[in-house]
């Protein structure tokens, strides 16, 4: 007797064949298509070809003869997350394919777990799409927002890190700065080390590793003169690089940075009250790179979070 399932959230977006195969990995192509063109296999009891895209709700019949089939135990795949957590997830993704998903990565998500972290975008992908393999080809801090690109294939994953490496992929960020710059616009040339920013290379300990830190801003706007908003693209990527740079290049730390907003210009109390919002005011809003696949130039963009709308609405603060 045939049976009908039903696409979920998850599963919305993907290919009739992909989701069969993913599914019943013991089934030949040729017998999928075969199933098709005979009609055993349907969604919504329409016929299908078997190149049509599933949506969430969609009713899918099951042939009796796919009983022989081992059918995929989602819970087998290590899936430690509910389906509300991926649900939440599957609304950040702003780009995806079947090399490549694109997630505007909320603030306070962390990108890779670890100790005590329980909830990551590298095992919450992996159980959102659990028959691909899914790697990270770039970071953003956890207090960090915006985008972030993950390949979902080996192929894919080789390509991006080598963009990424290269300097090849460009990224884009904005921020709110507490504080003035003199220079509207420039670039920041230094050497950073372990949480500490080295003007000349000289200046570093004996014995001490460092890493050249490069990144050219645009002052974007000003507030009541105590806030800019600017536009900051990293040449490199070293840990929490735009935060030092804005704390002790700029002398204006990024607002909302407890970690690098301490000292001489720590974050003033009145101003965070009328924020309204101990988030990082940092996001990573647009990204070019070469599709793994399709080796096309494409460029990505990203909302802006909810929580930095009132602020910039508010300041008349514009969006490039």
């Amino acid at each position: 007797m045939a049976e009908f399932l039903t696409i979920s959230q998850v599963e919305d977006g993907t290919r009739l064949l992909r989701w069969f195969l993913r599914n019943y990995p013991g089934m030949l192509q040729r017998d999928f298509y075969k199933l098709c063109r005979g009609g055993q296999i349907r969604i919504n009891s329409s016929r299908c070809k078997g190149t049509e895209i599933l949506k969430a709700g969609d009713m899918v019949r099951i042939p009796p003869t796919l009983q022989s089939f081992k059918k995929v135990n989602k819970t087998e795949t290590g899936e430690r997350f509910s389906l509300a957590d991926l649900e939440q997830l599957r609304k950040c993704i702003i780009y995806n394919d079947d090399d490549i998903v694109v997630f505007n990565k909320p603030a306070g998500l962390a990108v890779q777990g670890g100790t005590g972290i329980k909830k990551s975008i590298d095992k919450m992908a992996a159980a959102l799409f659990p028959y691909d393999k899914v790697s990270l080809v770039h970071r953003l801090d956890k207090e960090t927002s915006g985008l972030l690109i993950v390949a979902k294939n080996q192929r894919a994953a080789q390509d991006l890190a080598s963009q990424f490496q290269n300097k090849t992929a460009h990224k884009e960020y904005l921020a709110l700065l507490n504080g003035t710059i003199t220079d509207k616009s420039g670039i920041i040339d230094n050497y950073v080390v372990k949480g500490q920013v080295f003007e000349d290379k000289t200046q570093i300990p004996k014995g001490v590793q460092s890493q050249r830190a490069v990144t050219e801003y645009k002052v974007l706007g000003e507030a009541a003169g105590l806030l800019t908003w600017i536009l900051f693209s990293p040449k490199t990527g070293r840990t929490h690089q735009l935060r030092l740079h804005s704390a002790y290049s700029l002398k204006a730390p990024i607002f909302g940075d407890d970690l690098y907003g301490r000292g001489n210009n720590d974050i003033d109390e009145n101003l965070k009250s009328f924020l309204n919002t101990q988030k990082l005011f940092l996001f990573a809003f647009r990204i070019t790179f070469k599709h793994p696949g399709t080796h096309k130039v494409i460029t990505l963009r990203a909302n802006v979070p909810e929580f930095m709308l009132p602020v910039l609405n508010l300041l008349e603060l514009q969006i490039p």
